[in-house]
């Protein structure tokens, strides 16, 4: 591996630490609103992609697992075990770090050009108080860590193509 890329991946990781640091006290802050749990995986679906930096993160540091293992059943998550529970859950993906959270973002109107504050939460955390009345800090808001982890794969390479979760298990049972 290139020293390039030995320091994008050494950036991922303090970005995914950095996530991880914000998302803990905001995830406290919630308490009992937010469900998730060990098991708790409407949100682990089949099909999720992520940039080839984070891919590139998940072999690594899966090696026996993709090597040895095999995906889950197709129709959730290929990570997941038998009893609900993320395989790389240390590695995960920065999408899965910041479920199950109150989501914020900023959206432009198209037609008056107004900006807007929108929010969304996992139905099954949406007991409690109604989303707008949630301050800004009791919200993740959506941009700027993707905006960096987009930033991540430029500087791994221009592509920006997304990967298949599943497709980092081979057909055989073997690494990708």
């Amino acid at each position: 591996m290139s020293g390039r890329d030995e320091a994008v991946h050494r950036s991922l990781l303090r970005l995914h630490t950095d996530v991880d640091a914000r998302a803990r006290p905001l995830a406290a802050r919630l308490g009992s609103r937010l469900q998730c749990r060990r098991g708790c995986t409407p949100c682990c679906t089949d099909g999720l992609t992520v940039f080839e930096v984070e891919a590139e993160r998940i072999r690594r540091c899966a090696v026996e697992l993709l090597r040895n293992g095999a995906p889950h059943p197709e129709g959730a998550c290929a990570f997941l075990d038998f009893d609900g529970a993320c395989r790389i859950y240390e590695h995960r993906p920065y999408v899965c770090r910041t479920q199950g959270l109150p989501l914020r973002w900023l959206e432009e109107d198209e037609d008056t050009g107004e900006i807007r504050d929108r929010r969304d939460i996992c139905p099954l955390n949406a007991e409690g108080p109604p989303l707008e009345l949630l301050s800004e800090s009791d919200c993740w808001t959506i941009g700027p860590s993707e905006e960096r982890l987009a930033a991540l794969q430029h500087d791994l390479g221009p592509s920006g193509a997304r990967v298949a979760l599943r497709s980092l298990f081979r057909r055989d049972g073997s690494a990708e």
